[in-house]
């Protein structure tokens, strides 16, 4: 593996976003190098003072901003050709303090984009709902206020961007605040564009842990749109319960693959593959478990071998590296933890299992077989790299193991046949199912959790509606 340099060759500090305006922290957080395990920056922390001041700003900003549509549209195409022209100044910096290849974290910025080139020239029309001569009524949304948007380390950029497009396309203010393990990249982001919209439309903040609570349970916040763990969201739920706050809440998923017995190896194992090990498999709707024929599974586990085997991990720097790290030494010792589980509990590692020698917080790409249901590392989200390999012997049985979950984010079924694949992925319990593909995202699609994975909807002109609220008027004649 590759290192880098102790003084990187780019920018490594960043302000906080408040009214407009870039202001110091309070004080400041560490931000480490997952490749190096060593701290190459530092970011601003947020008083309670200064966050309720960003808050503050965005509901005095939200007075004017909610009247202009067409403001709106024309600063998100503003925000579109900024962020992507900002790209090589802050991939780096998001590499740096995420771990991804460079070549993702440019991908980042060109998905982030495309969320505010889609919002911005969304039509979105009332609907009439009668006139003629007893009446006239219109059936309209009307934005809420200030919203907090939380966002998590693993894809800070596009997860961010996104809930900012959503929110200010239907009138709404927003608070940012992006995980402190991928904090500057965001906060960079946020100085770009908050010069493109009215002061206090969008401010962004950093801080620890301590920082999300006080935001998500400010009286003037109208709305919550987080993305990350469902014990998080849970406490958001609940807090925000005392002030009926609307809420967004996107809390991860255990997404199972189902491979019938007519697939494709090779094909199969390269779509589930390159889905299931994107960022080093912390992707939230990646897939982690597979649910595949008898006949299929040693074929289907040799490709997955060959292809970890061929992988180069290293640090996202490096133009030849193709997986960076782990984000944190915690997640890490997680995955860790649940590959030893697996072990201890009878299954066999096809390939990788150890934690890699040197800097940073790197872990061989693993490949599990010999383990179901009621394992750790089947049952829980591993958001890492390893994944576990299952047969079945009838699709009821594979259905019913991959619907006995709290989870149900996403998932998918790979055949030959389509038409054969699609009455299956109907019947799995997830707000996406696919078919011979998956983590197939975009800015038009709806993006919606079922059970523990989340509440409420993002993407497409149903977004707009999780962002808004009922407006009906009625005038007779």
């Amino acid at each position: 593996m590759s290192s880098v340099a102790t003084s990187p060759a780019f920018r490594t500090s960043a302000s906080l976003t408040i009214g407009g305006k870039a202001v110091a922290g309070a004080s400041s957080f560490d931000v480490v190098n997952p490749a190096t395990g060593e701290v190459f920056a530092s970011a601003p922390d947020a008083s309670p003072d200064q966050l309720d001041a960003a808050v503050q700003a965005a509901a005095q900003a939200f007075h004017t901003w909610r009247i202009d549509e067409d403001l709106r549209r024309g600063a998100l195409r503003r925000c579109a050709d900024a962020l992507l022209a900002a790209a090589d100044e802050i991939a780096p910096v998001l590499t740096a303090e995420q771990g991804k290849i460079l070549r993702e974290s440019h991908r980042e910025f060109v998905g982030a984009a495309a969320w505010l080139r889609y919002y911005a020239e969304l039509e979105w029309p009332s609907v009439i709902v009668q006139d003629d001569g007893r009446a006239f009524s219109e059936a309209a949304r009307r934005p809420m206020g200030p919203v907090a948007a939380i966002t998590p380390w693993n894809a800070p950029i596009y997860i961010g961007v996104a809930k900012v497009a959503m929110a200010l396309r239907a009138g709404n203010t927003v608070v940012l605040k992006p995980s402190p393990y991928a904090p500057l990249s965001t906060l960079m982001v946020g100085e770009i564009l908050s010069e493109l919209v009215p002061a206090g439309v969008l401010n962004v903040i950093s801080g620890g842990d301590a920082l999300g609570p006080l935001l998500t349970t400010h009286p003037l916040i109208r709305k919550i749109s987080f993305t990350g763990s469902i014990a998080t969201g849970k406490s958001i739920a609940a807090a925000a319960a005392s002030d009926l706050k609307r809420l967004t809440l996107e809390l991860g998923g255990n997404d199972a693959a189902i491979v019938l017995d007519d697939a494709d190896p090779e094909f199969t194992a390269e779509g589930l593959f390159s889905s299931a090990f994107t960022f080093t498999g912390q992707a939230c709707v990646a897939p982690k478990r597979i649910y595949v024929a008898e006949s299929l599974r040693p074929a289907l586990v040799d490709a997955f071998v060959e292809r970890a085997r061929a992988t180069k991990l290293g640090n996202g720097a490096d133009p030849d590296t193709d997986l960076g790290p782990l984000n944190n030494l915690p997640q890490r010792n997680y995955v860790v933890e649940l590959i030893g589980d697996a072990v201890a509990s009878g299954g066999k590692v096809a390939t990788g299992g150890h934690v890699i020698d040197g800097p940073g917080y790197f872990h061989e790409l693993t490949i599990v077989t010999d383990v179901d249901n009621g394992i750790r590392i089947v049952d829980e989200e591993q958001f890492g790299p390893a994944l576990p390999v299952m047969s079945f012997h009838s699709i009821d049985d594979a259905v019913e193991r991959a619907n006995a979950t709290e989870f149900g984010l996403g998932g998918s079924v790979w055949s030959s046949d389509p038409e054969r694949a699609l009455p299956i992925a109907k019947r799995l319990e997830a707000g996406t199912a696919w078919v011979n593909t998956h983590k197939v995202l975009a800015p038009q699609n709806p993006f919606a959790g079922s059970k523990w994975s989340g509440v409420g909807i993002e993407g497409g002109p149903w977004a707009l509606e999780a962002n808004t609220e009922s407006a009906f008027v009625y005038l007779p004649r």
